[in-house]
């Protein structure tokens, strides 16, 4: 991947980061001081989405990376395998942890948009 490409997709994250919540913050004019619970719904059922998105994409790409460099490891040294696959299938297991401390956020975040 490139540099260019790199810096579009941190510029990107940046922005889907900081910048879309805040116009959970806006308001249009001055009847309209506080936002209801419909906003707070709406927000949060984006929110859920973007967490169990986020969670499994990210999830996904350390999963891969992390068998494809113990596949090479092993390739290169096959006696090394036993030692290699341990701490791999130890790593998995904890990346996989994390996508499921997405999910449940996500779930609870859905909780919140139902009511």
């Amino acid at each position: 991947m490139s540099t260019s490409k790199k810096l579009a997709l941190a510029a990107l994250s940046f922005a889907a980061t900081f910048l879309v919540p805040l116009a959970a913050f806006a308001q249009g004019d001055e009847s309209r001081a506080g936002s209801n619970i419909f906003d707070v719904r709406g927000w949060a059922g984006i929110g859920a989405g973007l967490a169990i998105g986020l969670g499994v994409v990210g999830g996904t790409l350390g999963q891969g990376r992390a068998a494809a460099a113990a596949l090479e490891g092993i390739a290169r040294n096959p006696g090394a395998a036993a030692r290699i696959q341990t701490p791999m299938i130890l790593g998995l297991a904890l990346i996989e942890s994390l996508v499921l401390i997405a999910f449940v956020v996500a779930f609870m975040l859905q909780g919140i948009a139902k009511g």
